[in-house]
Parts: structure tokens; C-alpha cells; sequence
């Protein structure tokens, strides 16, 4: 068996390769078939004898990759993490009341010898050539131990009655008194729960008396706040009352002499007027010059219509004279023109 080094990568003495295959028994009235081809571990020598337990692993390169040494090594951390976090979370035995310890005992079916390290043995072997099976003999188990015999007279065997009497008794007294140790516990429970009981409902008696109390308290407290509150707007009230007599008793002392004098200026202002005054001076007066000054434009415009008539027929008149052929008939009609200039000039004086 080659032994393993673990400072160096595993090495094979030769190349590995399939043994033939056969069966370890063959049969009385089998016939040899066709051998099967498998491997036998027994004679593989990658397969390494004894304990694995602490084996070390051979690594595959002929240095360590440092980057997986760092992976492994951090991953080692963390399952260490994780044990002492799981140990941690992990529920433990209560500690020994005083003047005990705890100690370790084997709750198993059968016991069996503790050791701290596991004893181990290599062991060798090599099988010989592979014969024919014989028979199964039948089992027979060894003999052990000797033969021994023994004469027992009648009453030499214990009185069942009269030896099992003691025990029955103390096992009776036992499991009486047992019995009344419970009672005078579950008797010692009854009066405690009794006890507090009686304890919590004085208590909660005494917690509702406090909350009375502080609730009257705060009653008679807002009460008083109340009452302050309304002193306080009542006092506010009469004085702001007070105040506006004190106002209204100045304000009639000094416009008892404002009112006339205000009146008086405001009449004199020509805030107050007289209807018919204020009608006949803002309506009749305007409209009567309106009037008058159309009357005027008429008469006016009839003058100059009839300076311009006048005007013309003087003219005609002259034009008429300048065609006449003797001094007769201009002498004429030079007197007939002003005769009618001094009717027409009578005429108009009249109209005027």
C-alpha cells in the first residue's frame, strides 16, 4: 500500500488499469460464462487504508493558489460565525441551584464506554485464490459458561408474603406521604392564589378610589378655572362698558356746540337751499336766456336779410338807370329810384 505525503501531489507507481473479472464462488452445476469485466477496490492502490477521519487533503498543483487559500480561510470563518451564532440562539440547560452541579449522564438503552479518543488500527489483508464455496454448514451456537445444579427443600425459598411486607410498606409510606406533600402544595398554592386574589382586589379597590379622586380633583380644578375665566370676562365687560359711557358722556360735551356751528357752515356752503330758489336759479334762469338769445339771432338775422334785399335791388335799380338813352328819362328815373328808395327805406324803418 503506497503511503500518502502530504508536502507533495499523489503519484501513481503505475498506470491504472481493469483486472479481469470473475465471480468469488462459482457453483456445482454452473457453467463457466462469458467473465464480466469490473474493478477490484481491494487491489486499487488509490484507495487509501485505515482512518479518513484526519486525512489531509493533497492539493492538485504543486504550490496553493493564494486566492483560494483566502477563500477557504474565509469561508472557514464564516461556518465558525455561523456555529458560535447557532450555539448562541440554541436553547441551554438552566443553571444548578446552590449547592448542586450538573453532570453528565447516558439517558441510553444500553451504556457504553466513553473515551475521548477513537482507538484505531490498520489492518492488512490479502485473499487467497478463489475456490469453490462448499456447503453452508448449519449454525450451531457455541456452549458457554458451566453446568451447574442445585436442591432447593421446601421452605428454604423466602414467605413472598412475609418478605414483600416491609417493602409494601415503605413504598406506602412513600407514596403517602408523596401524596401529602403534594396536597400541602397544591393546599399552599390555593392559599397564595386565595392571598393574591384578595391582594388584587384591593388593589384595584385602591387604584379606583385614586382615580376618583383625581377625577373630582380635575373637576374642581376645571370648576375653578371656569369660574376664574368668567371673573375675568365679567370684570372685562364692566369696564369696557365703563369706558364707552365715559366715551359717549365726552362725546356729548363736545359736540353739544359742533352740531349748529357744522350746520351753519354747511348753509353757508350752499349745502342747504331753497327748492324753488335752487329750481328757478339752475332751470327757469338758463332757459330764459336760451330763449331770449334765439330771439335776438332771429331778429338780427331778418336785418341782415333785409340790408342784402335792399342792397340788391339798388344795384338792379342802378343797372337800370345807366341804360336809359336820354337825360329826361335818367332825370326821371333818377327821382322815381329814390322815391322808392325813400318808400322802400319808410318801409323798412316801419318793419324795424
Amino acid at each position: 500500500m503506497a503511503s500518502a505525503q502530504p508536502a507533495r501531489t499523489y503519484s501513481y507507481f503505475s498506470q491504472p488499469r481493469a483486472l479481469p473479472a470473475r465471480r468469488a464462488y462459482r457453483g456445482p452445476a454452473e457453467q463457466p460464462e462469458e467473465p464480466r469485466r469490473y474493478a477490484n477496490l481491494m487491489y486499487d492502490r488509490r484507495v487509501v487504508r485505515g482512518s479518513t477521519y484526519a486525512l489531509p487533503q493533497l492539493p492538485w498543483g504543486p504550490q496553493p493558489d493564494p486566492l483560494e487559500v483566502q477563500r477557504q480561510e474565509e469561508e472557514r470563518r464564516k461556518a465558525r460565525a455561523r456555529k458560535r451564532a447557532k450555539e448562541h440562539l440554541q436553547t441551554r440547560t438552566p443553571e444548578p441551584v446552590e449547592g448542586r452541579k450538573h453532570i453528565d449522564v447516558q439517558t441510553e438503552l444500553y451504556l457504553e464506554e466513553l473515551g475521548d479518543r477513537i482507538i484505531e488500527v490498520d489492518v492488512e489483508c490479502q485473499t487467497d485464490a478463489f475456490l469453490d464455496r462448499p456447503p453452508t454448514p448449519l449454525f450451531i451456537p457455541a456452549k458457554t459458561g458451566r453446568d451447574a445444579a442445585t436442591q432447593i427443600q421446601e421452605g428454604e425459598l423466602f414467605d413472598f408474603d412475609i418478605e414483600v411486607k416491609p417493602m409494601l410498606e415503605v413504598l406506602v409510606g412513600k407514596t403517602i406521604e408523596q401524596a401529602l406533600l403534594e396536597v400541602m402544595e397544591e393546599e399552599e398554592l390555593a392559599n397564595l392564589r386565595a392571598h393574591q386574589y384578595a391582594f388584587e382586589e384591593l388593589r384595584n379597590a385602591e387604584l379606583a378610589e385614586v382615580q376618583r379622586l383625581e377625577e373630582q380633583e380635575r373637576r374642581h380644578r376645571e370648576e375653578k378655572e371656569r369660574r376664574k375665566r368668567q371673573q375675568v370676562q365679567v370684570l372685562q365687560k364692566q369696564k369696557e362698558t365703563s369706558e364707552k359711557i365715559a366715551a359717549r358722556a365726552f362725546a356729548q360735551c363736545y359736540l353739544a356746540d359742533l352740531i349748529p356751528s357744522v350746520f351753519s357752515s354747511l348753509r353757508e356752503s350752499g349745502y342747504f337751499y331753497d327748492p324753488v330758489e335752487r329750481d328757478i336759479e339752475m332751470d327757469f334762469l338758463p332757459w330764459l336766456m336760451e330763449e331770449v338769445e334765439k330771439t335776438l339771432e332771429k331778429k338780427i338775422l331778418g336785418r341782415t336779410m333785409l340790408d342784402s334785399l335792399i342792397r340788391v335791388v339798388v344795384e338792379k335799380r342802378l343797372d337800370a338807370f345807366d341804360q336809359a338813352n336820354t337825360s329826361q328819362a335818367k332825370v326821371s328815373g333818377h327821382t322815381e329810384v329814390f322815391g322808392q328808395a325813400d318808400q322802400a327805406s319808410a318801409q323798412g324803418t316801419s318793419y324795424r
